[in-house]
């Protein structure tokens, strides 16, 4: 059972692989677009490697709606 730091950690690595962003850089606060300057399609790339990797499915119109990292942690967990 993956708990929220594992969830991150993944997280992290998805988006340092998709966008360049130093891993270490991604934490639960930091917003995507604001604090970590990622685009509408590097966002769209960071979900679908999401949903690959925990196997959840994250509707295109939820998408928007995670502005932040832990956003997207909590997300990953309410779903799986």
């Amino acid at each position: 059972m993956l708990n929220n730091t594992d969830i991150l950690d993944a997280i992290a690595k998805i988006v340092e692989e998709v966008a360049g962003v130093d891993a270490a850089a991604v934490t639960t606060e930091k917003s995507f677009t604001d604090d970590l300057d990622i685009d509408s399609l590097s966002m769209a790339e960071i979900a679908v490697a999401v949903e690959d990797r925990f196997e959840v499915k994250i509707p295109d119109n939820q998408v928007g709606e995670l502005r932040t990292v832990g956003d997207a942690v909590s997300y990953v967990a309410d779903h799986r």
